[in-house]
This record gives structure tokens, C-alpha cells and sequence, in this order.
């Protein structure tokens, strides 16, 4: 069996992943402002991010929301898609842009890729300006 033949009969049987929603931003596309941070959403399969999955779309606004009094991290930012929140912005990544929030800075954030990544981690990579 050649590589290619072989190739066609996993994708024909389902066992490899197959992108269907991969798409991202372009670069010609107008930012909505200073680009501060592109990351992944993080607990995406802990909140409501595979619920809401399905729905989601490149370019959709999110908000930002600050969670000072989260248990688990002192700096957490909820990251919601309309009503819900599919997770947060990485612990790792989130402490300037919460001092920020904290000042009253107004921050953007969107939708930057989808991808039906194994990992649900993965899933959604966002971006977020600093509003001009």
C-alpha cells in the first residue's frame, strides 16, 4: 500500500482528526487596537467552552472580566463569549494585563483562531488590544 493510499483510507475511516473549523484572522485584517497578548483560552474544558463550541466563530468579540477574588489565582480574567465563559486567559500570561484592568484600561479581545485541536486547550486562540 503507498503513502498516499494509506493516507486516504485513515482519513476515510475517521482516525485522523480532520481541521473542519480551522480558520484564523487574517493580517490584512484592521486590528481593533494595540495587539497585547495572543493566547490560547485557558479551562476551556472546565467552564462552558464545549458547550458553547459549536457556536463560536473567528472575529467574534469577547469581554474581559476580572476575577480578584478567584481562588485558585489572584490575577484570573474570565474571558466570555456573549453570556458565557468558555475559560480564562492563561495564569502565566495574565498578570500585566489585570493591573491594567485594574486601572480602568479598557481592553478588546477576539476571537483570533479555531482549530479542532485533541486538546480542547487548543481550541480557541485569542487575541487581546488595547483599545485605541
Amino acid at each position: 500500500m503507498s503513502r498516499r493510499s494509506f493516507i486516504k483510507s485513515v482519513l476515510g475511516l475517521g482516525l485522523l482528526p480532520v481541521a473542519t473549523k480551522a480558520r484564523s484572522i487574517t493580517e490584512t485584517e484592521q486590528p481593533p487596537g494595540i495587539l497585547l497578548q495572543h493566547s490560547p483560552i485557558a479551562g476551556f474544558q472546565y467552564c462552558e467552552g464545549e458547550n458553547i463550541w459549536p457556536q463560536m466563530n473567528v472575529a467574534d468579540a469577547l469581554s474581559l472580566q476580572r476575577e480578584p477574588q478567584n481562588r485558585h489565582d489572584p490575577h484570573a480574567i474570565a474571558v466570555y463569549w456573549r453570556q458565557s465563559k468558555p475559560g480564562y486567559l492563561p495564569r502565566r500570561e495574565n498578570r500585566t494585563l489585570a493591573q491594567m484592568l485594574d486601572r480602568g484600561q479598557r481592553l478588546n479581545a477576539q476571537i483570533q483562531r479555531l482549530q479542532n485541536a485533541a486538546a480542547p486547550w487548543g481550541r480557541v486562540e485569542i487575541t487581546v488590544y488595547l483599545k485605541q
